[in-house]
């Protein structure tokens, strides 16, 4: 379980929050979604999907929604007048290292290859705080530490107690539902409560329920422990069991990237292929970051929102070429989602002349 401060939460208790403590906390929620994004999508991008199709289609489903998380709450700082920051290079965060945020050390989070330990540390991110426990088929949190949940559960009460006028109108820089299934278009106080408990059910499930709520699938932690058991979570009447289809891991069908890779280490290698394909993705990221900061903000929505489903589309493209060492000698090249606002190929260009 991911515990935080509770210096995080300075100034939402109260009988008046203020707003500007509202804008830090949701700005600290919007770096700890995106934080949770690289790790999984790098387990991801090491599976061979042919030999790891389950694993690879829950991972995937998870990061898709951290994506609308990330979503979420943008439009709820964005409905409240403040301005969603992720442009800029201390938005990323560093690997290994803690989750951002105020986010507890006890866990240390790696861009590491998908594993069975691996597995673990997305558990530990993804833990309720009291996490349902079912049966296999054939605590209160620290005083001066909140889970995540409860983290998003305090924000959500804040919202309660702003004084009236706090929500903008009309309603500003939303990403709407034509553009993102599931979005909640926040313009009142009763759409960003519904926003933030899209965010915990889809994480955490209920305290009754491994159901995620509006969507039509099992929470987070209850998503990965299917791989952990494996088996599927399937519900028989009121009961649930991981005692479904089964999940196979194939080790095999790992491609053996780097754990938390760096630029030095590809300077090391002969390959100068590697050295670029590794800057080309951290280009390739930033410049989704930037896309991202357009979209959230407004700024033709839709067309900038279609600039960073194509910057998506690149990213996986490039890491499947890296992971598999296409070119590169069959040696796998790993990515680190480092902020990276120049171009390599230009770079590349001026050191050739």
């Amino acid at each position: 379980m991911i515990l935080i401060q509770n210096s995080l939460l300075a100034g939402l208790d109260g009988p008046a929050p203020a707003l500007a403590d509202v804008h830090t906390a949701l700005q600290n929620a919007l770096e700890l979604e995106h934080a949770t994004i690289p790790p999984y999508l790098y387990a991801l991008y090491s599976l061979d999907a042919s030999r790891n199709t389950q694993i690879a289609a829950i991972l995937k489903s998870v990061v898709t929604e951290e994506m609308l998380h990330m979503t979420l709450v943008a439009n709820v700082l964005n409905a409240l007048g403040g301005t969603p920051r992720v442009d800029r290079p201390d938005f990323v965060p560093h690997y290994p290292g803690p989750l951002p945020g105020g986010v507890d050390s006890q866990l240390t989070v790696n861009l590491a290859p998908f594993s069975m330990t691996q597995l673990d540390a997305f558990l530990s991110i993804e833990e309720p705080e009291h996490p349902l426990h079912f049966r296999r088929g054939p605590s209160d949190a620290l005083e001066e530490q909140v889970t995540i949940g409860q983290f998003y559960r305090k924000i959500r009460e804040a919202l309660a107690l702003l004084p009236p006028g706090s929500f903008v109108q009309p309603a500003r820089n939303q990403v709407g539902p034509g553009l993102m299934r599931e979005v909640v278009v926040v313009d009142d106080l009763a759409s960003a409560q519904r926003a933030l408990d899209t965010i915990i059910e889809q994480g955490e499930g209920s305290l009754l329920s491994p159901d995620e709520g509006a969507g039509d699938g099992y929470a987070h932690y209850y998503r990965f422990m299917q791989i952990k058991k494996g088996r599927m979570l399937v519900r028989s009447g009121t009961t649930y069991a991981y005692a479904g289809a089964a999940i196979s891991f194939d080790e095999g069908g790992v491609y053996r990237l780097p754990v938390n890779p760096t630029a030095a280490l590809y300077q090391k290698t002969a390959n100068g292929n590697q050295l670029f394909a590794f800057d080309n993705f951290n280009y390739t990221y930033t410049s989704l970051l930037n896309a991202l900061q357009a979209v959230f903000n407004g700024r033709d929505n839709s067309d900038e929102f279609n600039v960073a489903i194509g910057l998506m589309m690149s990213l996986k493209l490039q890491a499947q070429v890296m992971a598999a060492g296409v070119a590169y000698g069959n040696i796998p090249t790993g990515p680190s989602f480092q902020y990276q606002p120049s171009n390599p190929a230009l770079d590349q260009s001026h050191r050739s002349r």
